[in-house]
């Protein structure tokens, strides 16, 4: 029961605390700071996980011992046989529970429960990385698609051949952020490009940004400063288009807390044919990019402490090879390879993921030393 009672131990102050979360987030002072509620929500609903986890595998020991004592002090066969059926399942059950629980004392993350904004530009190859960043938006669209996602596109740059030279959108869902952050990265393509008369080989590549959606009071922005300028969107929307100008563009001049330094940051959005819609999204927008930065020292001293580096650290990492002439897709960080490119491309993506996940708790395991 050693291991048993260093996991109790490790829950020991976890019900109080609950108790007294509970009691903050009904005190009309509280919902009053909105910061500071959505901060204890967020608190209240992680250790409303642990506290069922608990209960249940205090349970699943009550129920070990009661089989235990059955099985010594019964003589009915069945009776017997009943309890021996109730050891085997609890058995299998703790070790299982023991494992969740310890990957639920370790803190999450707290991005991510977030929605996120991604950015996909073709890097090196041209017409063809502009044809592969179209490739990947359409696969990140079917799998949040699958996922009953929500995603909205706030701009893109087409290629000259097709595909995008710059794709940028939203998607909302729940734990977006926690799922998609792994996509970050350079993404290489080893295929005949459409162009190639020859059929030999090009390497390409395209490179996946995945940031937090950060909410208004997490980024401290002098609206004032703000330079907005509109101009007329181009694309669908018929004469509207050409007369009315509905796209938004914004310019802040930010100042670097970490280093002083000053830099502007550009914003566009065409979202919509509503202007002050569009404003409201390149707002947030802005708000992302600025909290995207502040916050890079944060990921930066996660990726020095973790060796894997499986979900954050340099973007300019190549973390994916597709390969069409073997149909294969490679994962560089935990040395993941599948043979069923066409599924992938299709949104197929979850098993991958799944891996990158377990490959992560692996190793904040490790470091919480549980």
């Amino acid at each position: 029961m050693e291991t048993n009672n260093h996991i109790l131990e490790k829950l020991d102050g976890i019900v109080s605390r609950f108790e007294e979360v509970s009691v903050l987030i009904t005190d009309p002072e509280v919902i009053g700071d909105q910061k500071r509620y959505v901060k204890l929500t967020k608190e209240y609903k992680d250790l409303e996980n642990l506290v069922a986890a608990r209960k249940e595998y205090i349970e699943c020991l009550q129920h070990l011992e009661e089989a235990k004592d059955i099985l010594m002090s019964e003589d009915d066969p069945e009776m017997k046989e009943m309890a021996r059926e109730e050891l085997d399942t609890n058995e299998k059950q703790i070790p299982e529970l023991e494992e969740k629980i310890k990957l639920l004392l370790i803190p999450a993350d707290p991005e991510d429960g977030k929605n996120v904004t991604m950015e996909i530009r073709g890097g090196t190859g041209g017409d063809e990385a502009a044809l592969f960043a179209g490739d990947l938006f359409r696969m990140y669209s079917k799998y949040c698609e699958s996922k009953g996602w929500q995603v909205s596109v706030s701009s893109f740059s087409e290629g000259a051949s097709g595909g995008y030279k710059e794709i940028i959108f939203n998607v909302k869902g729940e734990g977006v952020y926690g799922i998609l952050k792994y996509e970050s990265g350079v993404h290489r393509v080893q295929r005949v490009p459409v162009t190639e008369t020859q059929g030999r080989v090009h390497t390409s590549a395209a490179t996946v940004a995945v940031l937090p959606e950060a909410e208004a009071f997490e980024v401290s922005i002098n609206e004032g400063e703000i330079k907005w300028d509109t101009f007329r969107s181009s694309g669908a929307g018929g004469q509207n288009v050409n007369k009315v100008e509905s796209g938004v563009r914004a310019r802040y001049m930010w100042t670097n807390p970490n280093t002083g330094e000053k830099e502007e940051i550009l914003v566009e959005c065409t979202e919509t044919r509503d202007q002050p819609k569009n404003k409201e999204l390149a707002l947030a927008r802005l708000r992302t990019r600025i909290y995207d930065r502040e916050h890079q020292k944060y990921i930066d001293d996660i990726a020095s402490r973790r060796k894997t580096m499986v979900s954050t650290g340099d973007r300019s990492a190549k973390i994916r090879t597709y390969n069409y002439p073997q149909g294969r897709i490679t994962d560089h960080r935990i040395n993941y390879t599948i043979y069923n490119l066409a599924a992938f491309m299709d949104g197929d993506i979850q098993d991958c993921i799944d891996h990158l996940i377990i490959a992560e708790n692996a190793e904040r395991l490790k470091e919480a030393q549980l």
